[in-house]
């Protein structure tokens, strides 16, 4: 076996499992997704003499992967759905208001939650989809997109938000609505906070919410729960015969 060839064996060992799990959410489907990491360690296996290691391995195959994707999808499935605007998305308004539990989630809601949010995350349109799953599921930093997608950070920060709102609304049906007090600010005041919140969302970071009135609170923890929620969505474990689709490919390698 080539070092090539050794070393790509070590990264399915090493890194398989997640990409599967990611792939499986950039994709909708197993076959595809089966396809996509077949592809990807095959076209790391062809390239590693171009990576120079100034990222990760992993970030690497991510990169592959995204933009195979991107194309495998848009030959099969044409145009993108529409993406809710802002106005249909923002979690604004007035009477009750659905909004999480305190607390840690139950069990039957977590099953819930995530049987919600990947279904979600599937009826994102492409451009949408992709930057939120690398983004919240794979953990990548919105620079760190940017530069696997070829698009400016702002436009990356801009899809994730509204995607996350998208998951936000599904996650909806798990929520009891409560009735809350009116909103204590304008509606501008209120959309600024709510880009506050997803800034620090993008940073990992808490934001302080000594001036967030209750109904933003609400919003605010729902956009927690899909976070938290999005982050278990890339477990997986490699199938054996995707595995051994890899090795045979790489084997017929000239």
């Amino acid at each position: 076996m080539s070092d090539h060839a050794e070393t790509i064996t070590r990264l399915m060992t090493e890194h398989g499992g997640q990409l599967y799990g990611i792939a499986r959410k950039l994709c909708g489907n197993a076959d595809d997704a089966d396809d996509l990491v077949q592809d990807t360690f095959l076209q790391a296996y062809r390239k590693w003499d171009q990576f120079e290691g100034r990222s990760k391995p992993m970030t690497w195959l991510y990169t592959i992967a995204a933009r195979r994707c991107i194309r495998m999808r848009r030959k099969k499935s044409g145009e993108p759905e529409r993406m809710a605007s802002f106005e249909e998305l923002a979690p604004f308004g007035d009477g009750p208001m659905a909004a999480p539990d305190e607390g840690p989630l139950s069990e039957q809601i977590r099953r819930e939650g995530i049987e919600l949010v990947q279904a979600a995350i599937v009826g994102l349109p492409e451009d949408f989809r992709v930057p939120l799953v690398l983004k919240d599921v794979a953990g990548l930093a919105i620079a760190d997109i940017a530069g696997i997608l070829e698009i400016n950070a702002a436009t990356v920060k801009t899809r994730v938000h509204r995607a996350r709102l998208k998951i936000r609304k599904a996650l909806e049906q798990t929520m009891v609505k409560r009735d809350l007090p009116p909103a204590a600010y304008e509606r501008q005041v209120c959309i600024d906070l709510l880009e506050a919140k997803q800034n620090a969302l993008d940073h990992g970071v808490e934001l302080d919410q000594e001036v967030v009135c209750d109904r933003c609170r609400a919003v605010f923890a729902s956009l927690d729960m899909g976070q938290d929620l999005c982050m278990n969505l890339g477990e997986g474990s490699l199938p054996t015969e995707v595995r051994d689709r890899v090795l045979a490919a790489i084997a017929a390698e000239p």
